[in-house]
């Protein structure tokens, strides 16, 4: 069993336990997810089962989409709904129009601080560890990106806000921020992450329904190819001698992308001429193309 699983992750547990129920369903001990989900937010959570885990870092610098609602009033330890409020603001008179203003000020790049209670590490811990012992770090700001911010409803203090954002970005954050740049104070009261690269939340799997087709051994509607995560790379097909260089790790030359432009650093996919799988390719010096990461396993069981 191999391949990525789209699970709708739902509120009140860990990424990782939504992991551990995949595992012990699958009977499968290789199983990863990408892209951290608090136990307060729900959506999509790319599961990697098998050797699809040598995959998750091709979903590293996939842009995201969020759904999230805004409190405005309060400001929290953790800036969502499961922390303890720290301080209180009157926010009776926001507008929508006012939200609408400040929110323009954060798409783009610009520099964020990740929340205290984050899975971020610091000299190799978790920032949440030092949180939760009542010694905070300080969190260094960084540079992130908003592709858009879009403000879809606003009533009683609280905005809906849709968020499609790069890598490394905090919703919380954004929340926080928006909140101290209105003079109100904010944070997340609800969050649902709606795609991570190709997996949409429309096509998402309820956790305990991926669970129930798990144990039944139905995957057809559930299991999607490792090779889902890297739709976007230019596809390499190999004639045979080609492809017994790559399962050996060998470079190939001359290039084997039609009417292309080798540049050192350039990705690709590459397939055997009936259309599996096999290797990860990088592009180097010499107009030649190295696989750095050869999936055997998958061309020996066709």
């Amino acid at each position: 069993m191999r391949g990525f699983l789209n699970i709708d992750k739902p509120e009140g547990m860990t990424s990782f336990d939504v992991v551990r129920a995949v595992r012990r369903a699958a009977r499968v001990k290789r199983v990863g997810h990408a892209g951290t989900l608090d136990p307060l937010a729900t959506g999509v959570l790319p599961v990697a089962v098998g050797d699809a885990t040598r995959l998750i870092d091709a979903l590293v610098d996939a842009s995201k989409a969020y759904t999230a609602e805004v409190t405005f009033g309060s400001e929290t330890t953790t800036d969502d709904a499961a922390g303890e409020v720290v301080v209180h603001a009157d926010a009776s008179a926001l507008t929508r129009d006012e939200v609408a203003r400040a929110l323009e000020a954060f798409v783009g790049r610009q520099l964020q601080t990740p929340p205290a209670f984050s899975a971020l590490k610091l000299d190799g811990v978790p920032a949440y560890r030092a949180a939760r012992q009542g010694t905070p770090r300080e969190m260094v700001a960084r540079e992130v990106v908003a592709h858009a911010l879009t403000l879809r409803s606003f009533v009683d203090g609280r905005a809906t806000i849709e968020i499609e954002c790069g890598k490394g970005y905090y919703v919380r954050s954004l929340a926080r921020e928006l909140g101290r740049a209105l003079g109100v104070y904010g944070h997340v009261s609800a969050l649902k992450r709606t795609r991570v690269g190709p997996f949409r939340i429309e096509r998402a799997t309820p956790l305990a329904e991926a669970v129930r087709l798990l144990e039944a051994r139905d995957l057809e509607s559930l299991l999607q190819a490792p090779d889902a995560v890297l739709v976007d790379w230019p596809a390499v097909i190999l004639g045979a001698s080609e492809l017994s260089d790559v399962l050996l790790g060998r470079e190939l030359a001359p290039e084997p992308v039609t009417g292309s432009v080798v540049e050192a650093g350039r990705t690709a996919r590459a397939y055997t001429s009936d259309g599996v799988f096999v290797a990860q390719m990088e592009a180097v010096e010499g107009a030649r193309w190295h696989p750095y990461r050869v999936f055997r396993e998958e061309t020996q069981s066709q």
